[in-house]
């Protein structure tokens, strides 16, 4: 395995002793940022306001006001969430100039737990991508091998956690944008039920699918991060109710049975590489019932998912047209010249192909034939996941068929690239919680994720199956 990196509550435990403040962990943060410079983390840092942030949290400390594990905490926020002050430009040129006023819900939830925002990281525009080649602002380099792909959309966090520059990202998930990067770069990532986290402040790509999740050093990071942005809120209709057993504890506890499903179809086309590594890895978890189970109707994810997000994201995009704020490509020739210009000029290919695949799907004659169908099919692939949770608490899978691939390599074979989605978008179909940790390295020290799937709120019972998985995995080491 990797280095390994440093922890949210190791960084507590140094404020609480006195022995570093949060200016100074701002200050480590913001220089690994430069010196991380040529891996194109960030689309923006906030050098003044996160140390005006930093130096708030020091005084409160001071005075006894403790907010919580994240209190003095640097944390990186990815750029398709809104900040208010800063650019949020969802890496796209459409977005170059757009800086909202308020901040999203998430981030205020981040500052009222005293943690510190340094910056906004790239992203694949508009969270439409598996690799993040797909920015404006140029591609995301992975730490862990500056030639290979991150892993996308939320490539930036990813990174951003990956390189030691922060301890906690923010990333979006929509069919695998939190867990394909954390795989990728070697680092947790969670994506939470669907309506766990509030989406107000978030830029929509596929309303029905997306959701803001954490991504950390370690599972605990992620537990205290998720326990930080969770929960209901007005400006959101779509969140879940309060649940008082929410994440309670993530201790691991070594001492239950814990009975795992193990999916046959995700095991089919594994490499002999992936497979001996996903079998080491089941092998070396204490106390698990290992049983086999069928999810039949995943061969139609990939296809289901690229017809419903993208009918999403043609929805959802319409707003950006040049009128209201965004890029403006002069008035010449009428509205829909402007309209046209705006778009065109605007938006990169891969958003492009997604808004006219999905303007496609939902027009006239064609609209029960893909898209009914496709959510009918989405139907189904979430009873096939109800049905495993009858025999099984939970799910495991190999996070991405492969280690991060080389800049470039899928860039023009747009199947494969969302291939690389193919173990996480089921779970965001069926809207229910997976997260990603690291478990191995392959021949060329790249790290493999795996996958754990549990039911609709069942985030606490992953959770605490994940730490299990890591601290077995680390005695290993």
């Amino acid at each position: 395995m990797g280095a390994s990196l440093v922890t949210t509550s190791a960084l507590a435990a140094s404020l609480r002793s006195g022995t570093s403040t949060s200016l100074q962990l701002v200050e480590t943060a913001l220089s690994a940022a430069e010196q991380c410079a040529d891996l194109n983390i960030f689309t923006c840092l906030d050098p003044e306001g996160a140390r005006a942030s930093a130096q708030a949290a020091d005084a409160a400390l001071a005075r006894g006001e403790d907010l919580g594990a994240l209190h003095g905490i640097p944390v990186a926020v990815k750029d398709n969430i809104c900040v208010a002050g800063l650019p949020t430009t969802c890496a796209s040129r459409f977005l170059e100039h757009f800086e909202p006023l308020d901040d999203a819900t998430v981030v205020q939830r981040l500052r009222a737990a005293g943690a510190v925002i340094i910056g906004k990281t790239n992203c694949d525009e508009f969270a439409m991508g598996s690799s993040n080649e797909n920015s404006a602002m140029g591609p995301v380099k992975n730490p862990r091998d500056p030639s290979r792909v991150p892993g996308g959309s939320s490539g930036g966090s990813a990174a951003a956690v990956a390189a030691g520059i922060v301890p906690l990202a923010l990333g979006s998930d929509t069919g695998g944008s939190i867990r394909q990067p954390a795989s990728l770069c070697g680092v947790v990532g969670l994506k939470p039920t669907w309506g766990r986290v509030s989406r107000s402040g978030l830029v929509a790509f596929g309303s029905s699918l997306d959701q803001v999740g954490p991504l950390a050093s370690d599972v605990e990071g992620a537990a205290l991060l998720l326990a930080a942005i969770a929960g209901p809120d007005g400006l959101d209709s779509t969140t879940l109710p309060a649940d008082s057993t929410f994440l309670t504890s993530v201790a691991s506890d070594l001492e239950g049975t814990v009975r795992v499903g193990i999916p046959e179809e995700y095991l089919e086309g594994l490499t002999d590489a992936a497979r001996r590594v996903f079998d080491q890895t089941v092998a070396a978890i204490p106390n698990v019932e290992v049983v086999s189970v069928s999810l039949p109707h995943t061969r139609y994810a990939i296809a289901t998912y690229y017809v419903l997000a993208s009918a999403e994201a043609s929805s959802n995009l319409a707003r950006f047209d040049g009128v209201r704020f965004g890029r403006r490509a002069g008035e010449e020739g009428g509205l829909d010249a402007l309209y046209t210009r705006s778009r065109s000029e605007g938006f990169g290919p891969e958003v492009q192909r997604r808004i006219l695949l999905g303007t496609f799907v939902l027009s006239s004659g064609y609209y029960d034939a893909y898209y009914g169908k496709a959510q009918a099919a989405r139907r189904v692939i979430g009873v096939d996941f109800e049905e495993a949770f009858k025999k099984v608490d939970l799910l495991v899978t190999m996070t991405s068929p492969s280690t991060a691939f080389p800049l470039g390599a899928r860039t023009d074979d747009p199947l494969s690239m969302y291939l690389s989605d193919i173990f996480t978008v089921p779970a965001s179909l069926a809207g229910i919680p997976a997260v990603s940790i690291p478990v191995d390295e392959d021949e060329d020290g790249l790290p493999w994720g795996l996958q754990i799937i549990a039911p609709a709120r069942g985030e606490e019972a992953m959770l605490r199956f994940a730490r299990r998985v890591e601290a077995a995995l680390g005695d290993e080491s």
